[in-house]
């Protein structure tokens, strides 16, 4: 049963490091065009300020759950 539990846990530890990494990329590019903007518009700066809060508690859950990517190389 222990060894069901680490599987499942390891799992979910991917998915979440994926899907940090996936948010980072979709936060950096909505960044990247607000900033290129010349006249940025308020919804711009709305998907910014969403990707850049889902980025960053996925950061924290990371942390809480101890994980770092460094573990997890595929």
């Amino acid at each position: 049963m222990a060894k069901k539990n680490k599987k499942l846990k390891r799992s979910i530890d991917e998915q979440l490091l994926d899907s940090i990494f996936t948010i980072e990329r979709e936060w950096k590019q909505i960044q990247s065009i607000v900033e290129k903007s010349i006249d940025p518009t308020e919804a711009g700066f709305f998907r910014q300020n969403i990707s850049e809060a889902k980025y960053l508690f996925l950061l924290r859950e990371a942390r809480r759950r101890k994980i770092s990517a460094i573990r997890y190389n595929k």
